[in-house]
């Protein structure tokens, strides 16, 4: 039996979709796309018709690159607004014997009732840990004996307007969203080990216009802010500074400039058009010097954010976005915030850069809960993977929890 997932992640500057299979507790992509976005900005739709337009396009890709139709989706949402919340649950287990994921999904579906999702919609329900009649303490209690199983879960919400829209799109592009969760946790699920969910951390993500810094203790994240900065500021720097239109600047941050000036080369020159009779020769320092003060400038923020959010020792850092890869940028990120932090190293074959963080993680986040549950899903019709294994290689509320978490909480 398959397990592939699909994560979707709609930014600003361009929409994700990863799809991937879980074989032996190992993940493997199946297909990547990274694709151009518009009526999108934070994550948060702007022009309903532009964003479907870009979304459609963008699963178009990916059903070209799998010769199948991609039809289920996990969807990253911007924590921007996010609110966390500690409530508990409790289910008497069903037989009075062994612990099952359906007693699992019963104590987790125990602590949302009677809460207030008036204004606010639940996102997420992270179990922080499990109690089996009032004495032992477990992360996983399936196979544990008990008669009482009780729960401490950290609940993640966000306004229900911009959700709705958000799925509404993803409605209008042809695809059914099959959960949710906030791309700070795709990023936490990402770079996941046994390391980071005993400590507190924190996870950067720079995007193009606005950078998230989230605080993650033992694995569940707690705190949540957003910065009105990101990489567009380096661009935008590019073009005032040296007079330079928007694609020539990109491409001098992403192609030409190092992050730390220091490691710059004066005599390595690049020649850009200021107009259509102008032309002018940059050369590597110059053009560093200014990536670098804005970087260095969004990272400061986040690290003053970090501080701001919490006043617990905080014993990792990971940096990821697709500003991340800029050349040289793990030497400022270690004179900035010293080896306590680290740029986010995706190595998953597919996906070897960082702007597919959320998007992938995402989807180990799905698996680990259906873990938990004991249950499977599999977004992908096994006549379809069948037809997929042969495809030509040379082509290239309580509505809303029901809908959304409702086979988490079945147990059918």
């Amino acid at each position: 039996m398959s397990n592939i997932y699909t994560g979707i992640d709609l930014g600003t500057d361009s929409i994700k979709v990863v799809v991937t299979e879980k074989v032996n507790d190992k993940y493997y992509v199946l297909a990547s796309i990274s694709s151009p976005s518009m009526g999108i900005k934070n994550g948060f739709i702007e022009d309903s018709k532009a964003a479907s337009s870009c979304i459609k396009k963008a699963i178009r890709q990916v059903n070209e690159m799998l010769g199948i139709k991609i039809t289920k989706v996990i969807a990253c949402v911007p924590p921007a607004e996010c609110k966390m919340d500690i409530v508990l649950g409790s289910t008497s287990v069903i037989d009075y014997n062994e612990i099952t994921g359906v007693d699992i999904s019963n104590a987790l579906l125990d602590s949302i009732k009677g809460q207030d999702f008036t204004r606010d919609e639940l996102v997420t329900a992270m179990p922080i840990s499990f109690t089996i009649d009032d004495s032992n303490t477990v992360k996983d209690p399936k196979g544990m004996k008990g008669s009482l199983l009780e729960t401490r879960v950290v609940i993640g919400t966000m306004p229900k307007e911009p959700l709705y829209r958000i799925l509404e799109v993803l409605k209008l592009s042809g695809v059914e969203t099959v959960d949710i969760a906030f791309t700070s946790t795709g990023d936490y699920f990402a770079i996941k080990n046994k390391k980071y969910d005993e400590l507190v951390g924190a996870i950067i993500n720079i995007g193009e216009s606005s950078t998230n810094v989230s605080v993650f203790n033992k694995g569940i994240q707690i705190k949540n802010s957003t910065l009105p900065v990101g990489s567009n500021n380096v661009d935008k720097d590019i073009t005032y500074v040296f007079r330079a239109n928007n694609n020539e600047a990109r491409k001098l941050k992403e192609n030409f400039a190092v992050a730390l000036a220091n490691y710059a080369d004066s005599n390595d020159k690049i020649e850009i058009s200021i107009d259509k009779d102008t032309k002018k020769e940059l050369n590597q320092l110059g053009v560093s010097k200014i990536v670098e003060a804005r970087v260095r400038e969004i990272l400061k923020l986040a690290k003053n954010e970090i501080k701001n959010l919490t006043n617990r020792e905080i014993r990792y850092i990971i940096i990821t976005g697709g500003l991340s890869e800029l050349a040289g940028f793990n030497y400022l990120v270690e004179q900035e915030f010293g080896f306590v932090a680290k740029v986010c190293n995706i190595s998953t074959m597919g996906i070897r850069h960082n702007k597919y963080s959320s998007c992938y993680g995402i989807t180990k986040y799905f698996d680990d809960k259906l873990t938990l549950r004991d249950k499977h899903y599999n977004m992908i019709p096994d006549d379809d993977v069948q037809a997929m294994l042969m495809v030509d290689p040379n082509i290239s509320n309580e509505n809303m929890i029901n809908r959304v978490f409702g086979h988490f909480f079945s147990n059918n």
